[in-house]
């Protein structure tokens, strides 16, 4: 089986125990404890250690999110905004230089120094409408098909912040993690 590695970077970590983005946004997000972590410890089948994803069995197979940060560039760009402030998403693990979506349905592996945990890439994680309030107008619509990867953990291990390595069984394209994509084909003809 091909193996092909690609040099990425882990920027944040994010560990909330509380959903902050519930109800009805014009009420405002939830005061949630949230931390952008040095590591964090992810479990076989069930999450990252303390999330508030962590053991939920509705998201067993989506219990860690990745996002590519150039996603949010491109979107904060192209709505002409500042800056997004990368943890606002309140996705699990944000990575520079990762083409995501060709790894839905795939087995990978993020090395860090601290660890090596291997994923399965399971679906997007689609947006809410809160990125409208929490980012900026419109950043909902320009989210779809690029707000980042929902994966099952396989093993148990440490992921740390900084340099890292994305093993792949597919050849990526490290300068299309900014692009939106079209979600796969269902079953249905």
């Amino acid at each position: 089986m091909a193996e092909y590695r690609y040099d990425v970077d882990i920027l944040h970590l994010l560990v909330s125990s509380d959903h902050a983005y519930f109800g009805r946004a014009k009420d405002g997000a939830a005061v949630v404890p949230t931390a952008d972590a040095e590591s964090i410890n992810v479990v076989a089948g069930k999450g990252i250690l303390g999330d508030r994803f962590f053991g939920k069995a509705a998201h067993m197979d989506a219990a860690v999110t990745l996002m590519a940060v150039e996603s949010l560039e491109a979107i904060a760009e192209e709505l002409g905004a500042q800056p997004f402030d990368p943890l606002l998403p309140r996705r699990n693990i944000i990575l520079r230089g990762a083409e995501l979506t060709p790894l839905i349905g795939e087995d990978f592996v993020l090395e860090t120094p601290a660890g090596t945990v291997s994923f399965h890439g399971g679906r997007h994680a689609h947006p809410c409408a809160w990125m409208d309030r929490v980012l900026a107008p419109g950043a909902h619509k320009a989210m779809r098909g690029r707000g980042g990867l929902r994966c099952r953990p396989l093993t148990t291990g440490i992921l740390g912040r900084g340099p890292a390595v994305l093993v792949s069984p597919l050849r990526l394209d490290p300068a299309r993690a900014h692009v939106a994509s079209v979600l796969r084909p269902g079953r249905l003809p």
